[in-house]
């Protein structure tokens, strides 16, 4: 169990991980997303702790339901209390995502998770993540 710097969101059933340094757009990228239907779990903290077979991301008590939008604020949002973690997305900076990535895992608490890197900043990354979650359920 452990807090880690990331944001998570939910697409139905599905919890995303958004990892990434200070910058690197996981608000950004979170609140594209909230836009567009997922539900805020957590942003900039992520509890993760590891429970009956699943890997469990949450927020803390004091930032539950808050995320910020850089340059307006700090705003509440709907939020989900815990969400199973199926997908982790690391952002990085444009020139080092491959055009035709090899497939990727990490792992966390003993649970293997598919990983992917994207730029945060692309218009097209909210898409891409609904494209890999449909992938998933296959």
């Amino acid at each position: 169990m452990k807090f880690v710097h990331a944001s998570c969101v939910a697409i139905g059933q599905f919890g995303i991980l958004l990892r990434g340094p200070s910058g690197s757009g996981k608000s950004d990228l979170a609140l594209r997303l909230i836009d567009e239907g997922a539900i805020l779990v957590a942003d900039d903290q992520v509890f993760l702790e590891s429970i009956d077979g699943e890997l469990l991301g949450s927020s803390h008590d004091k930032i539950a339901g808050k995320i910020e939008i850089r340059g307006c604020g700090i705003f509440d949002f709907p939020f989900l209390k815990a969400i199973t973690i199926k997908l982790v997305i690391d952002l990085e900076k444009r020139g080092n995502i491959p055009r035709q990535p090899e497939t990727d895992s990490c792992n966390i608490f003993g649970h293997r998770l598919p990983l992917y890197r994207l730029y945060a900043f692309d218009i097209s990354s909210s898409i891409k993540i609904r494209a890999l979650l449909k992938n998933l359920v296959k």
